[in-house]
């Protein structure tokens, strides 16, 4: 199970990486004005739209864009805290990772709910979105591991149930 553990966490770290740049970068662009980023980054957001027909980039509904501000919000420092998990081999990253799929699991339901049911959808633009859901359910199963079978330290000393005393 550690192996597993292991090349999960892996995955996991390179999609948070990947995350990482995207949100404020891309996905920002949505909720800010363009004039805050680049002229390389608004082409690259253009670019992207046409070429996988993402009408919910172009046309910004309402329920897109409330989705966007939860992954830069409530997402996006979750995913600091993941990586910083990972890296350093954190107690608490089992939590914030359960925490942070749940979240896209749920967000993922709604966009590709609204994919799938408005048959505006193309099937290339949902080979885009789908893997985030595959992401979501990753980061949630791996939530519900815990990170190893070491026993809790504080300090230099094992963490001991101390016994009381009549």
């Amino acid at each position: 199970m550690g192996i597993l553990c292991k090349v999960v966490d892996m995955l996991l770290l390179v999609a948070f990486m990947v995350m990482l740049v995207a949100g404020p970068l891309i996905d920002a662009q949505l909720v800010l004005p363009e004039t805050t980023f680049p002229e390389v980054l608004v082409r690259l957001k253009q670019q992207y739209a046409a070429e996988y027909q993402d009408y919910l980039m172009v046309e910004k509904p309402h329920f897109f864009v409330a989705l966007v501000w939860l992954e830069l919000i409530f997402q996006w420092p979750l995913v600091l805290l993941n990586i910083y998990g990972i890296l350093a081999s954190k107690h608490w990253f089992h939590t914030t990772c359960l925490i942070y799929g749940a979240s896209v699991i749920t967000a993922m339901t709604a966009l590709l709910g609204e994919l799938m049911g408005s048959q505006k959808g193309s099937d290339k633009l949902l080979t885009v979105y789908s893997p985030f859901m595959g992401l979501g359910v990753l980061a949630f199963l791996r939530g519900l591991v815990p990170n190893s079978g070491k026993a809790r330290t504080i300090g230099k000393r094992p963490a001991m149930a101390r016994e009381k005393r009549a």
